[in-house]
């Protein structure tokens, strides 16, 4: 069987520097009947065990250590034994919210994370985040982009721990060259693709400096 996207939505809040925002997050579960990954642990463990279904979840993926991104994450994998993967760029973000509870496993640039006979890619993306990363499912043309890229433009960079001219160079570098095609899922609102998104660098560049 081949494997499949479901997609739930979240709500919580997202805190850094001092402010709290109410979000709502993109939760992806990527796999068939039998096994999965969630890609960002949002907000509520139980609505995303209820969505697996019972099905055996091979990995939390997170794409980076926001808190809305990762609070729901120790709580999921106590309850499914699942490993936390996080790219080690991301620990002191990670610490913020988890300070005693560390991630499993590592993310790396290049790594390959397999689920229902599916390859995902890891892509290092730092600039909204040190640590953050995309995947790259190409069998599914689709890319998970986290807060990296979203309809209309880059993750923000305002706060601590992020970087435009990085985001800039990640997106160029990493994204924009993948198929135009290819399904742009996001941490938070809508999909896009990488077609509709490519023409718009010079803009982005322009309205950030």
């Amino acid at each position: 069987m081949t494997a499949r996207v479901d997609h739930l939505v979240t709500s919580g809040t997202f805190s850094l520097d001092g402010g709290t925002w109410d979000v709502d997050n993109n939760v992806w579960i990527v796999g068939d009947d039998t096994e999965a990954i969630v890609v960002d642990a949002a907000h509520d463990a139980d609505a995303i065990l209820a969505a697996l279904g019972g099905r055996t979840l091979r990995a939390i993926v997170c794409t980076h250590a926001h808190n809305d991104h990762i609070d729901a994450a120790p709580a999921l994998a106590a309850a499914t034994g699942a490993p936390v993967l996080l790219h080690p760029d991301d620990l002191p973000l990670w610490k913020q919210t988890h300070p005693d509870r560390a991630p499993d496993g590592e993310l790396a640039d290049g790594q390959t994370i397999t689920v229902a006979g599916t390859s995902l890619t890891v892509l290092h993306t730092p600039g909204h985040a040190p640590g953050a990363v995309c995947l790259h499912a190409p069998e599914l043309s689709t890319v998970f982009t986290g807060d990296t890229l979203f309809q209309g433009g880059p993750g923000a960079t305002g706060r601590s721990f992020s970087h435009f001219p990085t985001i800039i160079d990640s997106i160029r570098d990493r994204l924009l060259g993948l198929p135009p095609e290819t399904v742009v899922r996001t941490g938070h609102g809508d999909s896009t693709t990488v077609g509709a998104e490519a023409p718009h660098l010079q803009e982005w560049v322009d309205r950030g400096h």
